[in-house]
C-alpha cells in the first residue's frame, strides 16, 4: 500500500462512522469491467457496486446523458412535472408490466413504500389498524426501520427492537410455513423473487405459484422485492417474469440507476386505486430530473446493447466455470443461483479467499460468512469469466 493510499484511509477512518469494515483499498476510476485504485492497480470487478452498475463503468452514451441533464436541470420537487420523470415512468411500466410508480431515492425506501401501501390498502377495506405482514426468514429488504421489520436475520435487528409490529417469519420455498401463518389480519406476503444477503437462495416456482394463489383467494397483496435481483440479472428483466406470476406491489432499485441512487416501487391499478393518495407518503429527491435521466437512459441502453440477451449468453458459462471450482475442490459444498447472479457456498469462512483475490486484482463480495457472491456487471464476456475463474482457483489452491 502506498503512503497516499494508507493516508487516505487513515484520513477515512478518524472521519467516517464506523459502520463498514472496508476492503483496504481506495478506487479512483472505472473502465469497462475493471476498476483502478488511487495507485493504478487494475481490479477485474465481479461485484458491480452489489449488483448495481450493470452497463459497467465509464459507459459513454451513459455519462452523455447524466451531464446533458445536469446542464438543463436537477432538481425542482414533486410539486411540478418534469419530462425525465414521466419518460421513465412509462418506460419502467412497460418493461415490467406493472401500472403505477412512485420513485425513491433507494431500495430501502422503496421497500418502506411497498409496506405503507400494503397496509393502506387493507386499512381502507376494513378501517382497521392491526395487520399482519408475512416475511421471509434470511431474507435481506433494508436497513430502514420497516424494511429491518421485515428482514429475516435477527442479529440485524435485535439491538434496534422494536421494529414495527406485526410481522411475521415463514422460510423460503416452504409453502405450509407460508400458510400456517395466514388468518384474516394477513395484509402482505413479501419476499425477494432471489434471496440476496440470505445467501443466494431462488424462489421456486411452485412457492411463487402457491402464494400467489392464496393472496388471490384472500385478497392479500403479494410484495416482490427485486432491488438486486431485478433489471436484467437473472435473464430477464425482473425475476418474477420467469414464472408466470405478477405481483401487486414490486420494488426495484440498484442497477435501475447504474450509478445514481434511485430506486422505485410499483404496483397494479387495483392497488394504485385503493391504497396511497396525496399526503400519504412523498419524498424530497425521489424522482427529480436528474435521477429520471439516468433510469432512462439506463432502459433505453438494456434495449440497444441486448443487456439481457448477453446474460443469458454468458450465465451458463459462469454456471459451467463455477460447477467446475465446486467439483475441484471439497470445501466448495454447492454453486447455486440465477443467471448473472451466482453463489458459491464454502464448508468455512470466505474472507481469506475474498481478501486473497482482492490482492490478486480481483474485487469479490460474500453473502453471509460462507459463500462467495458473483454480481458483475452485466456486459461482462466469457473471456473475463475465464479470467475471474483462473484468480480464484489460484486463491482456492493456496487453502
Amino acid at each position: 500500500m502506498s503512503e497516499q493510499m494508507k493516508k487516505y484511509i487513515d484520513e477515512a477512518e478518524k472521519a467516517l462512522l464506523h459502520t463498514y469494515n472496508r476492503y483496504q483499498i481506495v478506487l479512483d476510476k472505472g473502465e469497462g469491467v475493471y476498476l483502478y485504485d488511487i495507485d493504478g492497480k487494475k481490479y477485474l470487478d465481479f461485484v458491480s457496486g452489489i449488483a448495481v452498475f450493470a452497463l459497467g463503468y465509464g459507459n459513454r452514451k451513459y455519462n452523455d446523458a447524466l451531464k446533458g441533464q445536469i446542464d438543463k436541470l436537477l432538481h425542482t420537487s414533486n410539486y411540478y412535472y418534469n419530462v425525465p420523470a414521466i419518460e421513465a415512468a412509462k418506460k419502467i411500466k412497460e418493461v415490467s408490466g406493472m401500472d403505477r410508480v412512485f420513485f425513491t431515492n433507494s431500495g430501502a425506501e422503496a421497500v418502506e413504500g411497498a409496506l405503507k401501501a400494503a397496509r393502506k390498502y387493507a386499512y381502507l377495506k376494513d378501517g382497521r389498524t392491526d395487520h399482519e405482514i408475512i416475511a421471509m426468514n434470511h431474507s435481506f429488504h433494508g436497513r430502514t426501520f420497516g424494511a429491518l421489520s421485515v428482514t429475516g436475520n435477527p442479529h440485524y435487528r435485535e439491538a434496534f427492537e422494536p421494529m414495527i409490529g406485526n410481522i411475521k417469519f415463514a422460510d423460503l420455498n416452504d409453502l405450509d410455513s407460508v400458510l400456517s401463518l395466514v388468518n384474516e389480519k394477513t395484509c402482505a406476503i413479501i419476499l425477494e423473487t432471489v434471496q440476496g444477503e440470505g445467501g443466494i437462495f431462488p424462489a421456486a416456482k411452485e412457492f411463487l405459484e402457491g402464494i400467489r394463489k392464496v393472496c388471490d383467494e384472500k385478497d392479500i397483496l403479494m410484495i416482490l422485492d427485486e432491488i438486486q435481483c431485478g433489471m436484467g440479472r437473472t435473464g430477464y428483466m425482473f425475476a418474477w417474469q420467469k414464472y408466470g406470476i405478477k405481483p401487486d406491489i414490486m420494488t426495484t432499485a440498484k442497477a435501475l440507476g447504474c450509478g445514481v441512487p434511485v430506486g422505485a416501487f410499483l404496483m397494479t391499478e387495483k392497488v394504485g386505486q385503493n391504497s396511497l393518495v396525496a399526503g400519504d407518503h412523498g419524498t424530497t429527491y425521489g424522482g427529480n430530473p436528474f435521477a429520471c435521466a439516468a433510469i432512462n437512459k439506463v432502459l433505453d441502453l438494456f434495449k440497444e446493447d441486448n443487456i439481457i440477451e448477453n446474460v443469458n449468453a454468458v450465465a451458463p458459462y459462469l454456471e459451467q466455470r463455477l460447477d467446475e471450482l465446486k467439483d475441484k475442490y471439497d470445501f466448495i459444498t454447492d454453486r447455486r443461483g440465477a443467471g448473472l447472479m451466482q453463489g458459491l457456498v464454502f464448508d468455512r469462512p470466505v474472507a481469506e479467499v475474498i481478501n486473497k483475490a482482492l490482492e490478486k486484482g480481483l474485487i469479490l463480495i460474500n453473502a453471509g460468512t460462507n459463500i462467495i457472491r458473483f454480481v458483475p456487471p452485466l456486459v461482462i464476456t466469457k473471456e473475463n469469466i475465464d479470467d475471474m475463474i483462473s484468480i480464484l482457483d489460484s486463491c482456492l489452491e493456496s487453502i
